[in-house]
């Protein structure tokens, strides 16, 4: 595997454990109420797009990289 496999793979995860994080937190915000809670899930769902738009990025300046 190499390191641009790698990376995609690594910033899919983390996007989608991001994106599962900031659902919890506001899930957890409308059951209970807690600032805080509101505030870690939007600004994780904020960090799940930016790693998205990232992937893209990187996506494009090494497409002519193999994935072996």
């Amino acid at each position: 595997m190499s390191l641009k496999a790698f990376h995609l793979i690594f910033i899919t995860a983390a996007s989608l454990l991001c994106f599962g994080l900031g659902w919890w937190m506001l899930r957890a915000y409308a059951d209970v109420g807690v600032k805080s809670d509101q505030i870690y899930g939007v600004a994780s769902i904020v960090i799940g797009v930016a790693l998205l738009v990232y992937e893209v990025f990187f996506i494009k300046k090494l497409k002519n990289v193999s994935y072996l």
